[in-house]
């Protein structure tokens, strides 16, 4: 995942040197307010290297408003209409901002691009929502928290096409590493963890999320 301002090119860089890795280009929220006009017509030529496969990681954080509120919103809206002209699919960051999020993407998106919500928090009814906006959901290490049955309950009735799994490495490493270091191999515990919420094996888990990715 891509970072930035001011280096919007630091997921880029490293895609370019190993086959088998792809990059995002964004502007998270923490950093809106280092965004100007350049940073967006930066990130407007950077969309059209063949190795970016979406935008984000993008979105609203208000839990720790490092960038002022109106700040995010508005940097977000640019960068959905830029992934938009670019035709890429957007990878949604939200934190204590749900309203908003929903509300700027109806405004400015296209669901036929579809995007990813990324880490995600909410219960069946935020799944819900999302799944109506033409988006995937993506599971992470969370799902395995004893504290998070909302997000087990959404795991469970995400329909097979839209399900994803990732890692959010260096955070958020699944059960039994809650707090340490996460990394790409745990990923296996947090499909098996929805594997068994779903009633399906780990296999079928696997296959189906691996090819939704490719798919989006």
């Amino acid at each position: 995942t891509g970072k930035g301002p001011p280096d919007l090119e630091a997921g880029i860089r490293l895609a370019q040197r190993y086959d088998f890795i792809h990059a995002t280009a964004g502007v998270h929220p923490h950093d809106a307010s280092k965004a100007g006009p350049e940073t967006f017509e930066a990130l407007r030529e950077l969309l059209r290297q063949r190795k970016v496969a979406a935008v984000g990681e993008i979105g609203l954080d208000y839990h720790y408003n490092f960038s002022p509120q109106a700040t995010q919103r508005q940097v977000f809206a640019e960068q959905l209409k830029l992934a938009r002209e670019a035709g890429l699919p957007v990878v949604i960051h939200t934190r204590e901002a749900w309203e908003d999020t929903l509300a700027l993407i109806k405004e400015n998106w296209d669901a036929r691009i579809g995007g990813v919500f990324h880490c995600f928090a909410g219960g069946p009814l935020e799944a819900e929502q999302v799944l109506e906006l033409g988006f995937h959901v993506s599971f992470s290490g969370m799902v395995t928290f004893s504290k998070a049955g909302q997000v087990q309950e959404a795991a469970r009735v995400v329909p097979r096409n839209r399900l994803l799994i990732e890692t959010d490495a260096p955070y958020l490493a699944p059960v039994p590493h809650r707090g340490k270091r996460n990394e790409p191999a745990y990923m296996a515990l947090t499909a098996r963890k929805l594997a068994g919420l779903r009633g399906e094996s780990f296999e079928e888990v696997a296959d189906v999320t691996s090819g939704n990715f490719l798919a989006l």
